[in-house]
């Protein structure tokens, strides 16, 4: 078991790909080559988790929230950052963060946060743009199945809750093999003609290298003719927020008090009640204040997220209930779910949840 291992399981879950162009996830200190000892799980890979990590013989810390987050000009213990920078460095401990990315995905941290409130029927609130493609690709008749099989292990013609799919018509394709070319069918010289299927498939655009790799290797003509267009169409499945549905709806108190009770909270900041109920809900771990409009022209009840300013709250509007739980509060759920999907993976491996309280912030 190495780092790669490791980080590869986490990728095919959250591709970096998906991350915000200002964010830095990925391997941020160690080499992707060390062999792995242990796995630490947390919210923020600060300093004291840095520690939980060397004691408990964890040399991977894997983190939600990435530790550096902009440039360093040096690196000398002036600041927590650099601190921990230090400490893990000295002592071989490599730091992973798996940030936006796993906010972008509809069974990440936002999915998690919705399991634990019990909503049901999920959708992503603001849907990403231009992460679609399509792969057109013309192949003999009698190896369409193969090559289609294959691309569709590969992760394309995933649509929602369909699997495998693609659409074909049937033509015929012509071609004149040059003196130095290997034709698996026809001869070198003569214009051949064949029976063909044109094939169109989407997929997301982070797979593309390995969508046309899979072509490549499966197709059996020496040169393979295939098309790619980038899609403006909305991925359902990947974006920011989500959205979803009480079982049953809650009258607003009731439903504070639920917040309450599921994230342990000791204060609850939320806009005046408006005397209905709430059966749709709107999600966002995290600073999630550029969503509230989203939330509210998908017909939510309540929003829930965190990090509101005193004149974002105005932002609801009176259209929807806005309850802020706290940064930490609202993440703190992402543990959990990094441990889940690494032990599921790697079952005989030491994966650990962090026992430090990273949350920097307190209340009376």
């Amino acid at each position: 078991m190495t780092i790669r291992s490791v980080t590869d399981i986490l990728e095919t879950i959250a591709p970096p790909a998906l991350q915000e162009s200002y964010d830095n996830a990925g391997l941020l200190t160690g080499q992707q080559n060390w062999p792995c000892t242990g796995i630490l799980c947390c919210l923020d890979a600060i300093e004291a988790v840095v520690d939980e990590a060397i004691e408990k013989n964890c040399n991977l810390v894997v983190a939600h929230h990435p530790i550096v987050f902009s440039g360093l000009k040096r690196i000398n213990g002036k600041n927590y950052v650099e601190r921990t920078l230090i400490r893990a460095i000295k002592h071989d401990i490599a730091i992973y963060a798996i940030h936006t990315n796993l906010d972008n995905v509809l069974h990440g941290v936002n999915g998690k946060i919705a399991e634990k409130l019990g909503l049901i029927n999920l959708r992503i609130l603001a849907p990403k743009e231009r992460q679609l493609e399509k792969l057109y690709f013309f192949v003999p008749t009698e190896h369409a199945d193969k090559v289609m099989t294959a691309i569709f292990t590969a992760g394309g013609g995933e649509i929602g809750n369909y699997r495998e799919c693609s659409f074909s018509t049937t033509g015929k394709g012509s071609f004149l093999p040059g003196n130095n070319a290997r034709p698996f069918t026809g001869e070198i010289g003569r214009r051949h003609e064949a029976e063909e299927l044109k094939i169109e498939i989407l997929y997301p655009s982070y797979l593309r290298n390995k969508i046309l790799a899979t072509l490549r290797e499966n197709h059996p003509y020496e040169e393979v003719a295939y098309e790619t267009i980038a899609l403006n169409n909305l991925h359902q499945e990947l974006g920011a927020g989500i959205t979803g549905e009480l079982p049953e709806a809650l009258e607003e108190s009731v439903f504070l008090q639920k917040l309450q009770a599921v994230f342990q909270l000791s204060a609850l900041r939320h806009t005046a009640l408006l005397g209905k109920k709430i059966r749709q809900v709107s999600i966002c771990g995290g600073a999630g204040s550029f969503l509230t409009k989203a939330a509210i022209n998908s017909g939510s009840d309540a929003y829930v997220t965190s990090d509101i300013k005193y004149h974002e709250f105005f932002d609801a509007d009176g259209q929807l209930l806005l309850a802020d739980i706290g940064h930490h509060e609202s993440e703190q759920f992402t543990i959990e779910l990094l441990h889940h999907i690494l032990q599921e993976k790697i079952p005989n491996f030491a994966v650990l949840k962090t026992a430090v309280n990273t949350n920097p912030v307190h209340y009376l």
